[in-house]
């Protein structure tokens, strides 16, 4: 748990932002420096269902690693794609493991997502979870 606190943070501290200075993301080819591949995703949100209806909401932040500067490309290019896979993941795992009243298991959220993401782009070294919450309605 400790090294997974770790690399978020680090993570986070690498995620390029508009206008921010740090590290930038590759917008192509890796050079021999070792380029950063991050691709971020809008945030997704899904409804936590208890007891047939609408209990809460999950919200998650991701941001993709890229293995290469194509995948980079490639990710960027087909994110409506990615979004849809994330979406689907987030709503299955919503449905059998989310409540509004505890906390998320991220550790389990993160093991969905990188499985169902590199089925639908293989290129994908890792999706990063950046946040992750529920909230009951």
């Amino acid at each position: 748990m400790r090294n997974s606190l770790a690399a978020l943070a680090l993570t986070t501290a690498l995620v390029p932002f508009p206008g921010g200075g740090g590290a930038q993301a590759s917008g192509g080819g890796s050079s021999s420096r070792g380029s950063l591949n991050f691709v971020p995703m809008e945030e997704v949100t899904v409804p936590i269902i208890e007891a047939d209806r609408v209990a809460g909401r999950m919200r998650v932040k991701l941001v993709l690693e890229a293995s290469t500067g194509e995948v980079f490309a490639k990710a960027r290019a087909e994110m409506p794609r990615l979004r849809e896979a994330t979406i689907a993941a987030a709503l299955e795992f919503a449905r059998i493991n989310a409540s509004s009243m505890r906390a998320i298991d991220a550790g389990k959220l993160d093991h969905d997502l990188n499985a169902a993401l590199r089925i639908a782009e293989p290129g994908l070294s890792r999706v990063l979870i950046v946040e992750v919450a529920a909230s009951h309605s």
